[in-house]
């Protein structure tokens, strides 16, 4: 019900957005501050669930582990990485709904 069966979502990345999963730069005018924010009116209960799934995907599924480590071998900090992988089970999330199909995984 919260998601409104992803009816009320054109794309994946305004969902990324409503959970709270896309940052913005934090700016006025000619001031730019360093610290990225996501938008006020996120829904935290999603993005805590979302983070959560991130964690446990980045250790059992094997594309998104790999992607994990290659991340964190470049220097990525951890939760961007997190967030990033959550942000790709968006994605899948989005497309399962979407298209009405079960989640095929590919091989690589």
């Amino acid at each position: 019900t919260e998601t409104g069966n992803f009816n009320k979502f054109d794309n994946p990345r305004k969902f990324s957005c409503h959970c709270g999963l896309a940052p913005f730069p934090y700016q006025s005018g000619s001031s730019i501050k360093g610290k990225t924010k996501t938008h006020f009116l996120r829904d935290k209960s999603l993005k805590s669930i979302l983070t959560k799934g991130a964690i446990t995907a980045a250790q059992h599924d094997p594309q998104l582990k790999a992607y994990y480590n290659r991340k964190i071998k470049d220097g990525k900090h951890h939760m961007s990485v997190i967030n990033a992988i959550a942000n790709k089970l968006v994605l899948r999330i989005f497309a399962v709904a979407k298209r009405d199909e079960p989640f095929v995984k590919l091989s690589a």
